[in-house]
């Protein structure tokens, strides 16, 4: 009887260490992924056409998924998609957030490429900017050897337009609330707009849409060419998508059918 319970006291003690040793590698594999958590977003540099040093973050899942380049609205930056790009992250996407020259904070969140650009006495207008997110697209396409799909919210959609037919290395354009409001430098972008052929996503509030309707009236949509009117109320900007905004859900199923195809 004695060694009954000395084996089984053996075997417990086995079956015991093999537990803690699972335990142990469960909680290592969870704080690996909390750590991967921590260093999502890694801070970038790279130079703009006009060699001003662009900061951007980079939300990476692995080398080989899709990307999105993610640009703010006016006095923005890269923040605007902290939140979102955590959502595209897991939807399988990777992001690169950039701060544009024409930007500012958010709360105490620095334009980091807008101060550069202010202490170099460079002009910071809305088409300044172009230069910057032009980069952008070469950095990212270079870093994952692929094209990437153009986000723009406010003023960079617009120019998120006028870029992605000509891009090579745009695959797709998404565009939270654009305007034509660029016409006197850039030339009418509904006439831009007349020959753009590749995947597109636009939306905008809903007083908004009938604008920007009239902006996309010579697009003849094909079908991974969406125009999204919200039935709420909705908002300008990729700020449509942010967990604070009430009618954010229907803009990201809208958002979520239009990815598939530049998945």
């Amino acid at each position: 009887m004695k060694k009954i319970f000395f084996v089984l006291g053996i075997f417990g003690i086995l079956f015991s260490s093999c537990n803690e040793n699972k335990q142990a590698k469960t909680e290592s594999l969870n704080a690996m992924k909390i750590t991967e958590k921590v260093n999502i977003p890694k801070e970038v540099e790279f130079p703009s056409l006009d060699g001003l040093m662009i900061t951007a973050n980079v939300y990476e899942i692995n080398k080989e998924a899709p990307v999105l380049l993610l640009c703010h609205q006016a006095r923005f930056n890269k923040f605007e998609y902290e939140s979102i790009a955590e959502k595209l992250n897991e939807r399988g996407f990777n992001c690169i957030a950039i701060d544009q020259r024409s930007g500012g904070p958010i709360v105490d969140r620095l334009n980091q490429t807008s101060i550069r650009a202010i202490k170099a006495n460079k002009s910071t207008d809305y088409v300044d900017a172009e230069q910057d997110i032009l980069a952008a697209i070469d950095y990212a396409a270079k870093r994952y050897g692929k094209p990437v799909t153009l986000w723009g919210s406010s003023y960079s959609s617009t120019l998120a337009m006028y870029i992605g037919q000509d891009n090579k290395n745009v695959n797709g354009v998404i565009a939270f609330s654009p305007g034509n409001y660029l016409a006197e430098k850039k030339g009418s972008l509904i006439d831009k707009l007349k020959d753009f052929t590749k995947p597109l996503f636009v939306t905008s509030s809903k007083d908004e849409a009938p604008t920007l309707k009239k902006l996309i009236k010579n697009i003849e949509l094909n079908s991974k060419q969406i125009c999204f009117e919200p039935k709420e109320k909705g908002y300008h900007g990729s700020k449509a998508l942010w967990p604070s905004q009430p009618d954010g859900e229907e803009y990201w199923e809208a958002i979520d059918s239009f990815l598939e195809m530049v998945r």
